[in-house]
């Protein structure tokens, strides 16, 4: 190639057009979407029954409502954000309030999660949403949850039990019309909907979503498959380098496990076992099937994607204040509403009975707050990541399976899905011992039994017929919930460490902090124990009991923790725990590569004493981690002057920070992504094309050392054999023709956050593809900085375009020296409803990277006060 050359046209991209989008939709979504339109022309023409029609179920602020079940008054003071602040004298009146507040704000979207989380979409969206039920009631998330509220403590179960209460209260009293706005437009369609009540299960349910949105690494087991099958096992392991514990520092640096038990003086180490062979060519389509089945599935349910996020907390010797300070960023993907609603939960005396004193944010449907603080003690999460969840192997005659040469009965049951405007549809579903049957979900998934690369294959026998079983820790009962209102509760670093042993799924790093000067860690959550060196990276044979789990967890007193580390910080951005080679027990082997946290730390170590706005200023940090490395070689190439490298030089004197109206990062990112294309398109399937995350930057660096890489080779020239400097180079090229057809003809005019755009889309209606009924719940057209793998990390996928795919779902900054001096920012508003002035007035201000002050003692509260709304008992 020359400079001379015309750049290759890129490779096609799978693009989804809106009318595809909609016709993916439930029939009875689609149908009522164009009922939709009428009303949305009705308002657009001003009509006061359309305005009232829209504003309809807005909330009632102030004044007074009777809520059957109260003790004595509550008080819900919001400010001019609408975050609701309540105030009671009892555990139960608290946890009705907290119930009755949410519905009012986010009703519609508690519903759709716990039809989601059922199995029952279809009864109100068609039989096109057949499929996310019956992997749902597969896995049988709503039956472990009923099992789960037989496990949980009385308390907590009573807060749940008080907490439906409240939805319920509101429900009765409302309309479908009064609710939600979805629900005149989907009743307007003939579904004649009605919400049922709201039951203390729906609430558990969800924490199984946020399970499987946080799941671990299934996605990059069945990556690699597909990876290795085009390319070659050795080629394969190029594109998963190890995780460099030297350059990237894990979260604990030190200690170790003595005993069974976690000590952070112990100087003592352990051995990993070791990797179990690679699949083989035979495995593709079957494994290729299960990616394409599991994205299938809405991606506000989760896909196991959302596995980013930061936290650190620093101690009094790094503040200005003396004292310890916390944040926390989880990054999740994005859509309208928000997963988080701010809030506080307040009892007037504190008390044994009564002991909750917290603000912080929660999930809309689940009592308490998730992160937070309470008057005591500060706590931040982000995801662990281990690998919880399996593939099994099974073999299947009628309705037993083979395990140590003997036939086992299966679990077998039938469930009926009521489909909206169509027939009830039987399932039958199957499980062994290692968990449920999906292959039965899916036939083709049946086809990995088949092909499985396992260690000592079996000749089936007639009859008999292969079956892929999952086996997954969340679908084990657990005491999740008890954790969430324990940390609430929580007042020191002991009954934090307590609170946090109940949380078994999804396994998170928490980080605390304290009045008292304290800072921690502490790594929470159900892991299995594998054998015979099973690491569950590829699927196993069922029927040999050594490959079974051994049904013991990693123990909570092993798991990683530090109190007060010699550092005087802690760094948790989803890097490596701990040295692996200095722990008995397998976490992962696909942690984040480190950027963001080593990042973090570096910063941390030059500011030396931070304030609140330079903590708020690192979040927004939106250095690229790659530049600095790719940088050189993109100005080594010599472009002709003029048009080729106007681009070029922009990178001359840029200081590698991604703002949004940098032209330099808009020039380079578009370069990146090109040169990933060339780069890999040709050998790789377009199911594992680069998305030019955190993986991807790990392997570039080393790549860029190895001119003559067979990678750089573009295998569709067979006459010529490209270097390196010839792939940068028609990357270069390649993205100055990009600019000019996306942004401008004139480098000036260019900037990231033009292509960089932050859309928030509702997950139903949103997706209709009417121009004028997704203007109704949509908002979109943020220009944003940041990108994959920075400290501000507003992800985007290279395979697919430059708009934001993942981002900080919230801001939080803790300041434990003055609790009201503590900053936090939603990426949402608190409101569900689109006609709410609180439907998305933080994000303007998210996107500029601006916080919120966040009163908590109750005098800064009332001095933010903009409604108050009593809720009393009724008269008698």
């Amino acid at each position: 190639m020359t400079e001379d050359t015309a750049p290759p046209e890129p490779a096609p991209r799978a693009q989804r057009t809106r009318w595809q989008t909609f016709r993916s939709l439930p029939r009875a979504l689609r149908v009522t979407s164009y009922v939709a339109v009428g009303l949305v022309l009705v308002l657009v023409a001003g009509l006061a029954t359309g305005v009232v029609l829209a504003r309809r179920p807005l909330p009632q602020t102030s004044g007074t409502i009777e809520v059957p079940g109260l003790e004595a008054g509550v008080e819900v003071v919001r400010d001019e954000h609408g975050i609701p602040q309540v105030y009671a004298d009892t555990m139960d009146d608290l946890m009705r309030a907290q119930g009755y507040v949410q519905a009012q704000e986010r009703f519609f979207e508690m519903d759709v999660r716990r039809h989601a989380t059922a199995g029952r979409l279809a009864e109100m969206f068609g039989e096109d949403a057949l499929e996310t039920d019956l992997y749902v009631r597969t896995m049988g998330w709503r039956r472990v949850a009923e099992r789960e509220l037989a496990l949980i403590e009385p308390d907590t179960r009573a807060a749940l039990e008080s907490y439906a209460d409240g939805v319920n209260a509101y429900l009765a009293e409302h309309s479908p019309s009064e609710i939600a706005l979805e629900y005149t437009v989907l009743n307007a369609g003939g579904l004649g909907y009605v919400p049922e009540d709201w039951t203390a299960v729906d609430s558990l349910a969800w924490l199984k979503a946020m399970a499987w949105d946080l799941r671990g690494n299934m996605g990059e087991e069945i990556d690699r498959v597909l990876t290795t099958d085009a390319v070659g096992a050795d080629r394969a392991m190029e594109l998963y380098p190890a995780y460099d514990a030297e350059d990237q520092a894990p979260i604990v640096d030190q200690g170790a496990v003595v005993d069974g038990v976690f000590e952070q003086d112990a100087t003592t180490g352990g051995t990993r076992n070791p990797r179990r062979p690679a699949f083989t060519a035979d495995q593709v389509a079957p494994l290729a099937s299960l990616r394409e089945g599991l994205e299938r599935l809405p991606a506000w349910l989760g896909r196991g994607d959302g596995i980013g996020s930061n936290s650190w907390v620093v101690d009094g010797d790094h503040t200005s204040t003396g004292e310890p300070m916390l944040a926390n960023d989880p990054h999740l993907g994005i859509g309208m509403p928000g997963v988080w609603m701010q809030m506080g939960l307040h009892c007037r005396e504190i008390t044994a009975a009564c002991p909750i004193d917290v603000a912080g944010f929660t999930f809309s449907g689940v009592p308490g707050v998730i992160i937070g603080h309470n008057a005591d003690i500060a706590w931040g999460f982000t995801n662990l990541g281990p690998d919880v969840t399996d593939l099994y192997v099974e073999r299947i005659t009628g309705d037993t399976w083979r395990h140590d040469g003997r036939d086992r009965p299966l679990t077998v049951r039938t469930e009926t899905i009521e489909v909206a405007g169509g027939d009830d549809v039987e399932v039958t579903i199957r499980a062994t011992a290692h968990g449920p049957i999906l292959s039965d979900v899916d036939d083709q998934l049946a086809e990995v039994g088949e092909v499985a690369p396992l260690s000592r294959p079996a000749d089936l026998a007639p009859g008999e017929e292969h079956a892929v079983s999952l086996a997954w820790t969340a679908l084990t009962p657990s005491p999740t919930a008890d954790a969430i209102l324990g940390l609430n509760a929580a007042t020191d670093w002991d009954s934090f460490r307590a609170a946090a042993a109940d949380f078994a799924v999804p396994a998170q790093n928490l980080v605390y902090a304290d009045p008292a000067g304290h800072i921690g860690y502490q790594a929470p959550g159900s892991i299995p124990i594998r054998k015979s060196g099973n690491d569950g990276l590829l699927p196993s044979a069922g029927w040999r009991s050594e490959n079974d789990w051994t049904g013991e967890h990693v123990p909570f007193d092993g798991l990683p923790t530090v109190l007060d580390p010699e550092e005087g910080f802690v760094v948790a951005a989803n890097q490596a725990v701990v040295a692996d080679d200095d722990y008995p027990y397998f976490l992962t082997d696909d942690w984040d590569r480190g950027f963001r946290s080593q990042r973090i730390r570096e910063l941390l170590e030059e500011e030396g004493e931070l304030s609140m706005a330079e903590m708020a200023e690192l979040q927004l940090d939106d250095r690229n981690p790659m530049a600095a490395t790719l940088v050189p070689y993109l100005l080594d190439v010599e472009l002709r002057r003029g048009y080729n490298d106007d681009g070029q030089r922009l990178l001359d004197d840029w200081d590698l920070d991604q703002p949004a109206d940098s032209a330099a990062a808009a020039y380079y990112n578009v370069t990146w992504r090109n040169l990933l294309e060339l780069t890999f398109h040709d050998d790789l399937p377009e199911d594992v094309w680069p998305d030019g995350g955190q993986r991807w930057m790990a392997v570039m660096e080393r790549l860029l050392a190895e001119p003559n890489s067979p990678w750089w080779d573009d295998v569709t020239t067979e006459l010529e054999v490209e270097t390196r400097d010839d792939v940068i180079r028609a990357a270069l090229l390649a993205a100055r023709n990009d600019m000019t057809s996306l942004l401008a003809p004139h480098a000036g005019d260019w900037s990231w956050g033009a292509l960089h755009t932050l859309d928030l889309r509702s997950s139903t209606l949103g997706e209709s593809g009417i121009g004028v009924v997704e203007r109704l719940f949509n908002r979109e057209g943020w220009e944003v900085g940041g990108g994959s793998a920075t400290v501000d990390a507003t992800s985007w996928d290279a395979a697919e375009g430059y708009a934001v795919t993942a981002a900080p779902s919230m801001r939080m900054i803790v300041s434990l020296s003055d609790l009201d001096d503590s900053r936090w920012i939603n990426l949402t508003g608190v409101s569900g409803h689109p006609f709410s002035e609180h439907y998305t007035d933080q994000t303007d201000l998210w996107a500029e990277g601006e916080t919120l002050p966040w009163a908590f003692s109750r005098e800064d509260v009332l001095a933010a006060e903009a409604d108050t709304l009593l809720l009393v008992p009724p008269e008698d």
